[in-house]
């Protein structure tokens, strides 16, 4: 079994914490992991670790006045000395009106995110996974780099009022970046997942080693609106942007994309093409995560937007309170469904247009609208008359997930991807690859 804290040692642990409290209320939250990586580069590896760690969380109010206090160390003196601290420093803060007190018992949906395969992987099958990317890359000629990181996990929450939450998780990363010795040419594959068994590392890497040969000497083509076939990893790059903009409170606030003009939201309102359904579940196998949040909440399956219509928004517990409706909690995993098309037929039906692999460098530029600007990378081609021609240079896009998913041509069947730009552990987002017109590109980079 891995190295977390036990349902059991969690009650123990944070029932005797509590038992020191002499706030009004107090909160503990409890969260340990085991984490191991494994590093690689010039086609060999490069460095590899493993962690444990342990943090305990009390947080004490008094009245409205809310403070917390850390530490990592459980025997009784340490526990009281974290429990004064965090009272201590409520004392000094100024009130919190939006303080909702602590939650007591709840029940929450069935999910099992732990996975043996992760939760024991070895650093001997760590080796041997990254070893099936710098084989093929050595034998090419190539230069592979990338990171595996698992972690096996742990959280805990408890409050004086009687609640107690406890779940496990596992969680597993995977990304390669393939590069020809003349540094022209570059491709990149990755995923993540609960279960270690259902990464297939030689296929990414072969994905991979394909993208860096045939990208090399790219050539340069005009900037513009163009007809894009976005690979799964583009994709979530981008709806990710918008689901982490559905707050209840920024809509009703009149500061998000989802508030509607002169006051309210567009709740219920069609906003983006209507074969576009987008869901979270702690239960679903394909998402599996969090059943509930730091406070206790239980995170609900959830239908965010429904055949292009927007069916709900993210409420906190004081903002569902002041709008007199339930709280919704939130996902830390998500499901976008899809269609039957495949790359190939997206290819196939393009008379001219390019092929992206993923995203970089993603910074906001209008919040209101959702709009981000970023760099393709590690594999943008053009396609002409249905077919690949050559690699091009990249680009700098400006494009909002609304305005895409306006412009959804083609949908193919969804799929797990890594859906951070870095190379760490990831939320379950699970997306298809799309075929999109008027995808908007403002400039070349000569970045690879």
């Amino acid at each position: 079994m891995a190295n977390f804290i036990s349902r059991e040692e969690a009650q123990r642990i944070t029932e005797r914490a509590l038992s020191f409290s002499r706030a009004d209320q107090a909160r503990a939250n409890l969260n340990s992991s085991e984490t191991g990586n494994t590093r690689f580069a010039q086609n060999q590896m490069s460095t590899s670790g493993d962690a444990t760690n342990a943090t305990l969380t009390i947080t004490s109010a008094l009245g409205n006045k809310v403070a917390s206090a850390t530490t990592n160390i459980f025997d009784d003196d340490a526990l009281r000395r974290v429990v004064e601290t965090s009272e201590q420093l409520a004392r000094l803060v100024p009130e919190n009106e939006e303080y909702m007190g602590e939650l007591g018992p709840q029940s929450y949906p069935d999910s099992d995110p732990y996975f043996e395969s992760t939760g024991e992987l070895a650093p001997e099958r760590r080796a041997q996974a990254i070893a099936a990317v710098t084989e093929q890359a050595a034998a090419r000629n190539l230069i592979s780099t990338g990171f595996l990181i698992h972690a096996a996990s742990s959280t805990a929450v408890a409050t004086t009022n009687g609640l107690f939450a406890y779940g496990v998780d596992t969680r597993v990363n995977f990304t390669t970046t393939v590069r020809t010795p003349d540094g022209t040419g570059s491709g990149w594959a990755g995923t993540s997942a609960h279960d270690f068994d259902d990464l297939d590392t030689r296929a990414l890497g072969a994905r991979a080693v394909e993208k860096a040969m045939r990208s090399q000497n790219p050539r340069a083509v005009e900037p513009g609106r163009w007809t894009v076939v976005m690979e799964p990893t583009t994709v979530g790059n981008m709806v990710n942007l918008m689901v982490n903009q559905l707050s209840a409170r920024n809509a009703d606030e009149g500061r998000s994309f989802f508030s509607k003009a002169g006051g309210g939201t567009k709740l219920g309102e069609q906003f983006v093409d209507s074969r576009v359904t987008i869901h979270s579940d702690p239960g679903d196998g394909r998402i599996l995560s969090s059943p509930f949040n730091g406070e206790g909440l239980p995170n609900k399956a959830m239908t965010w937007v429904e055949n292009g219509e927007l069916r709900n928004l993210n409420y906190s517990r004081y903002w569902a309170d002041r709008q007199g409706v339930q709280p919704t909690g939130f996902p830390s995993g998500w499901y976008m469904a899809g269609g039957n098309d495949t790359l190939d037929d997206m290819i196939r039906s393009t008379e001219r247009g390019l092929l992206l692999t993923r995203f970089w460098y993603i910074r906001g530029v209008d919040p209101r609208t959702i709009l981000y600007t970023g760099l393709t990378r590690d594999g943008t081609f053009l396609i002409e008359n249905g077919e690949i021609s050559h690699p091009v240079k990249n680009f700098r896009w400006n494009e909002s997930p609304i305005f895409m998913l306006n412009n959804i041509e083609m949908m193919g069947e969804p799929v797990r991807i890594s859906s951070g730009e870095s190379s760490g552990l990831t939320n379950a987002v699970v997306v298809p690859p799309l075929k999109v017109r008027d995808f908007t590109f403002t400039s070349l980079s000569d970045a690879i």
